[in-house]
């Protein structure tokens, strides 16, 4: 029971969901702040009606603009999407090397190929003597 659900955490797309998952979390929280501690003060700036508060941040037409909650969210993501990264997708992307599989964006990278003079197909391998499509000699 406990191996099934190794091998159901392990999926790949399980991971890669959860990361994504977290990514939009965090983000979330940089974006909610972004909005409740810069653009609606401003906008109710702009009505004229506004409370004091403290903290950093300066005042504009009597409405509060607390860049300090703005800029700790933003603090808070880069330090929440570092522990992430060092703690989940790097020992994952490790693990699944070693099975044989890349995930996170590590590409495979492609063979180098050359293009038919006949039918113009650019996917033919360096070695080929013939074009796949069209059967021109390929030089």
């Amino acid at each position: 029971m406990i191996r099934g659900f190794k091998n159901f955490l392990m999926r790949g797309e399980l991971i890669v969901i959860a990361v994504g998952l977290v990514v939009a979390l965090a983000f979330n929280t940089l974006i909610q702040s972004f909005t409740t501690d810069i653009v609606s003060p401003l906008i109710n700036a702009l009505a004229g009606n506004g409370y004091p508060t403290l903290g950093l941040g300066w005042y504009v037409n009597g409405q509060w603009i607390n860049a300090g909650n703005f800029i700790s969210a933003v603090i808070y993501f880069v330090i929440f999407m570092s522990v992430i990264y060092f703690v989940l997708v790097v020992p994952y992307r490790s693990y699944m090397a070693k099975h044989g599989t890349t995930v996170f964006g590590d590409p495979v990278p492609t063979p180098p190929t050359k293009t038919c003079p006949e039918c113009l197909s650019s996917d033919l391998p360096l070695a080929a003597t013939r074009c796949r499509h069209c059967s021109c000699v390929v030089a």
